[in-house]
């Protein structure tokens, strides 16, 4: 059964052809550990085709890469500092690519001028992932006050009810 638990993964590149290849495998490892071996070829391939863009088109060669599983999504960040890079005419085919790929994706500029893509691909409910939370167990507030009285058995002596202090 695939792991619940929320894992990170980060990961700064400096982009060149050698490092494409590297860069899939490093995460295919962090896939694999995390037991998402269905999502290895979708999310490295992914990110692969953006490396490959920003190595072709981008001035800046600095790139980050994030991972997120949050036990029902694995989101993928990517994001590069080059101002002059034009997503819609440089990584227009990798945006296409990657929208047709995934179940959610975006891009947005920082505050420095870096631009984020991401995008996310659910893990498949015959996978056995918990697709819904499990509620939590009652706490102690939610249980009957104390003391209560319990009303004793009918019988010949009048006696007076009996307390329990923890029931």
């Amino acid at each position: 059964m695939k792991t619940a638990e929320p894992c990170y993964y980060h990961l700064d590149v400096e982009v060149c052809p050698e490092r494409v290849g590297q860069v899939g495998r490093i995460l295919a490892a962090h896939l694999r550990l995390w037991d998402l071996e269905h999502l290895v070829d979708p999310v490295c391939h992914g990110t692969e085709v953006l490396l490959r863009a920003i190595d072709e088109h981008a001035t800046d060669k600095h790139a980050v890469i994030e991972m997120w599983w949050n036990g029902q999504h694995l989101i993928t960040a990517l994001a590069e500092n080059d101002r002059d890079l034009r997503l819609d005419q440089e990584l227009g085919n990798c945006l296409a690519w990657i929208a047709a790929m995934s179940d959610g994706w975006g891009c947005c500029a920082t505050d420095t001028g870096a631009k984020v893509i991401w995008f996310s691909r659910r893990a498949p409910s015959c996978e056995g992932v918990p697709r819904i939370p499990t509620a939590p167990a009652p706490t102690l507030r939610e249980v009957r006050k104390v003391p209560r009285v319990i009303p004793a058995f009918a019988s010949t002596e009048s006696r007076a009810p009996a307390v329990l202090a923890n029931a």
